[in-house]
This record gives C-alpha cells, structure tokens and sequence, in this order.
C-alpha cells in the first residue's frame, strides 16, 4: 500500500510539470508557425527538421518507409517528431519543478537545433529563416519558466502552506488556460496567413489556360482499356496519381513570379523564362507512364498520363547545348527544384529524340501542386529520380564526374533506365476466384522500349503468351489479359514480360536500391 501510495505522490508533484512542458511545448510550435507564416511556411521548426531528418535517414531504411508507409511517410514522420517533442517536453516540464532554468534552457535548445537545420537546408532562405525556430523556442522557454513557478506540491505544504498552495493551483490553473488559448490563437492566425499566402499561387493556377499542342497526341488506340474488373484505368487520374518526394510542404509556387533558368557547362548563351515564354511556345502532347525507383515489384508506383509541355531538347539547343554525342561539353544535367531537391539526367538521354519535356498540364489540367506546378520535368525511360523534377527552376548542365545530385549522394545509380516488368492487377492476393475461366489480367511497362510480349505461367507449368491491348505508344505501359483455366485448389500466378528490344524480364530478384527492383511478380489464389 505504501508503494501505491508513493506512486500516486510523486504522480501529482509531476503532472502540473507534464503539463506545464506540453503548454510550453506547444507554445513554442504555435508561435513558430505563426512567424514562420511571415518569413517563409517552409522554415517551420517541424518542416526545417523533418526536412533535415530526411536527408540524414539511410537509403534503405527511407525506402523502407516509402515500402510500408507509401504516399503518408512524410505524415508518419511528422507524427513521430511531434510525439518525440511531447514527450520530451513532459521531461523538461518535470525538470522544471526543481530546476525551472534548466527546463526553459532544455527549451532553448531545441530551438537552436531547428535554427541550425533550417540554415542547413538546400532551399534556406538565409538567417531569416532562424527566426521561427529562435523565437518559437524563446516564448516557450518563457511560458515553461512561468508555469513551472505556479506549480507547487500540495502533498507537501502544511499549515498556512496550505493556503499557498491552493493559491498555487488555481493560479497554475488560470495561467495553463490562458496559455493554451493564446497558443492556440497563434497557430490558428499562422495557419490563416500561411493559406493566405498560398492563395496567389492558387489563383495564378486557376488562371492558366493552357493552349492546344501545336504536335498533339495520337488518339488511344481502340481496346487500349481492356473491360476487364480489378485492372487498372490505361490513363492515371490526377487525383490517383502516384506521389513519392522529400516534400513535407508541398511549395506553392506562383506561375507569374516563377523563372527557370538554364546555365552551366558547355551553355554558351544562358537563359531564364518564364512560365508565359513556355506556353506560348509550341508545346507537344503526349502519353507516358511514370515509375518510381522505389516501386516493389508489383508496386503500386507506377501511373500514366497525358502530359503538355515544351521539348526540352529545343530549349537547351537555344542555349548552344549540344550532346556528347555531337561534342558537347556536359553530360549530365542537374534540375533544382523550389525546395532545393536535385535530380541528374544523362545529356544524351534528353537530346536523343525522345520526347523529354518541361510539362506544364496533366490530363487535360494545368499541373496540380501534388505534381510539380507550374513546371515539371519528364524523360522517357528514365525512374523519377533522375528525370522526373517537380516545381523545377534550374537547369545546370554539368558532368557526372563532377557533381552527385541528391539521391546519387545517397547511394543510387546516376543512371537508371527503367527495367522491363509486369504487374498482375487481377485476381488479388490470395483471392478465390470463381468459375471455370477466369481472367488474370494487368500491365507491363519498359518505357521507351515497349511491350512486345507477356506471357504468364500457372504453378510449375510451362509459359503461355497472354493477350496484349494495342500498344499505344513505346513510352506507356501495355495491358494484358490471359484466360485461366481453373482446378480447384491453390495456385501461384507468374507473370512476365517480353520488351520492344526482345529482351525478357529477368527472374533475378533485385532490391530497389540502387537502380531499381527485378523479379517475376506472381500471386497466390485459391479457385473454387
């Protein structure tokens, strides 16, 4: 009974801390949201840091994150950093009944950690962008110093103590409320001017009309959508589209302000437009399907879309830009993105014919933000992370020996075509299908290689071709559809591809890292 008792004393010393350093706590983010909204949204202590974090994780473990998590990682990190921040605010709010300096310096020195991450970043503002971290965490050391002086131990006064003490509570009590309101009011008022300020982005969005490619897409060819259920739509919709990047903010950038400039290595007359010099160009139209490095096999990362924009090859020959092929100085060409994220494609892939370009609408739509607005990069072929820079506004031509982008410096390929692979859509995992036929069906892709060939195999038996949608074009996957004839029990559905080149899908099971995964993607189900 005692040690019951014990536990429920130190319990009450410590929960007016607990909740002194959780006020302070959020205090501190409260108001540094509310100053990061007049400095800079992206200079946030959570952003700087989350931002920061990313960057430091290990490829493998940040793929492991996209694996388990896939488009919410970004939202599972934020999470976890704020809990890590409760939780040691409970801490220093304890620390504080005893040492109220050194709770409000422990304080302190989580601003500077935000302070040093947000000078660090790649898209830093410069010293301004301290300030939300500084001054988030000063007014909350403040408030943590204050409240940890109104928390007292009841269990521990006597006689006119007492008196004091109950003073001490309602005053703790009057002095915690106040607090959370006005903190609250500073998050709400920081979150008003944050949209305020991406309310001119959003306008300049609604005012763009894109114009008509003056080189339009062909037309899908009929039968391109095979009517079978579970398979998945040949076009992405904008809103199903697959995002994967190290954005905690997506950047809302105004198209009326924003400038690409293209400079560098073997760039005899540099330039910088703006996104009105882009469409009133003539933009092509065409249809390719995206993949990202970090697609499993079978993964979900993959989509298809019908894009409008300026061939980048014509921009870069304006400039005096040639290949290597044709003499040229660079090899590599590195795409800066608003957020400071930097992508290296190979010179030769861009300026070979293919239809590289700098996309400004997205089926039929002017970018979303989620994709890149107002400009994005694509090449043909090539996994995201070396060709596909969202919310681009630099093109540095440059060597490979001389300069790691981004991803390179953490350990993946510089160059990584996409591999030949097929995925089956239908029947799911260890689904029951029933009748007597039933249709597996799903896609394939090697872009700017096509599909010529998919063939799928039931159990240990031999390899039968399955039927192929018409192709519509060697930069877009291919769908497929094979007639099964079913026995009752459990079978494992394998299938594979054949690309444009004659080279088959290769058995060997690789990871992500460095350049992409390989392998037979199969199914396990159960026929009645």
């Amino acid at each position: 009974m005692r040690s019951v008792s014990t536990f429920r004393t130190t319990l009450s010393r410590g929960a007016p801390g607990a909740v002194a350093g959780l006020l302070a706590g959020f205090t501190a983010l409260a108001v540094a949201e509310l100053v990061a909204s007049l400095v800079r949204p992206q200079a946030g202590p959570v952003t700087v840091v989350g931002g920061a974090a990313i960057d430091r994780t290990p490829a493998a473990l940040k793929d492991y994150a996209i694996r388990t998590f896939g488009e919410n990682d970004k939202i599972v990190l934020q999470l976890g950093i704020l809990a890590t921040l409760a939780l040691l605010a409970v801490v220093l709010g304890i620390v504080s009944l005893r040492h109220r300096r050194s709770g409000a310096a422990g304080v302190m020195v989580f601003g500077a950690v935000g302070a040093a991450a947000a000078l660090t970043r790649p898209d830093s503002g410069g010293a301004a962008d301290v300030l939300p971290s500084l001054v988030g965490a000063l007014t909350g050391a403040a408030v943590l110093y204050l409240l940890a002086g109104r928390c007292s131990s009841p269990a521990s006064a006597s006689g006119t103590d007492r008196a004091d003490a109950s003073w001490s509570r309602r005053g703790f009590l009057v002095a915690a409320s106040a607090t959370a309101v006005a903190a609250t009011g500073a998050g709400a008022l920081g979150r008003m001017l944050t949209g305020r300020s991406g309310k001119g982005a959003a306008a300049s969005r609604a005012a763009v009309l894109l114009p008509a490619p003056a080189s339009p897409a062909p037309p899908l060819p009929a039968g391109a959508q095979l009517k079978v259920a579970g398979i998945s739509p040949f076009t992405t919709p904008n809103k199903d589209f697959y995002r994967v990047d190290t954005a905690l903010v997506v950047p809302t950038v105004d198209a009326a302000t924003w400038r690409l400039r293209i400079h560098g290595k073997g760039v005899p007359r540099p330039r910088t437009y703006t996104f009105q010099d882009l469409v009133e160009r003539p933009l092509i139209e065409r249809d390719i399907t995206l993949t990202c490095v970090s697609n499993e096999v079978g993964g979900p990362y993959i989509g298809h879309a019908r894009w409008l924009g300026v061939r980048l090859a014509d921009l870069l020959r304006e400039c005096g830009v040639k290949p290597p092929s044709d003499g040229g100085a660079a090899d590599q060409l590195v795409a800066r993105s608003v957020d400071g994220m930097t992508l290296g494609s190979p010179v030769e892939d861009v300026m070979d014919g293919r239809d590289a370009m700098l996309a400004v609408g997205m089926n039929g739509e002017p970018l979303p933000f989620d994709h890149g607005f107002p400009v994005r990069m694509l090449v043909p072929g090539l996994y995201g992370y070396v060709s596909a820079c969202k919310w681009i506004e630099d093109i540095e031509l440059t060597t490979f020996d001389a300069y790691d982008p981004y991803w390179v410096k953490r350990k993946w390929a510089r160059k990584a075509p996409i591999k030949t692979q097929a995925r089956i859509d239908t029947p799911k995992p260890f689904a029951r299908p029933a009748g007597p036929v039933v249709t597996v069906a799903g896609v394939a892709w090697a872009q700017h290689r096509g599909i010529d060939r998919v063939e799928v195999r039931i159990d240990d038996g031999p390899w039968q071709d399955a039927d192929l949608a018409p192709q519509a074009g060697l930069d877009t996957w291919r769908q497929w559809s094979f007639p099964w004839k079913t026995t009752p029990g459990g079978h494992n559905l394998t299938v594979r591809a054949t690309d444009g080149t004659g080279q088959v899908q290769t058995e060997e099971r690789a990871r992500t890292i460095p350049d992409g995964a390989s392998g037979w993607h199969s199914v396990f189900v159960t026929a009645g």
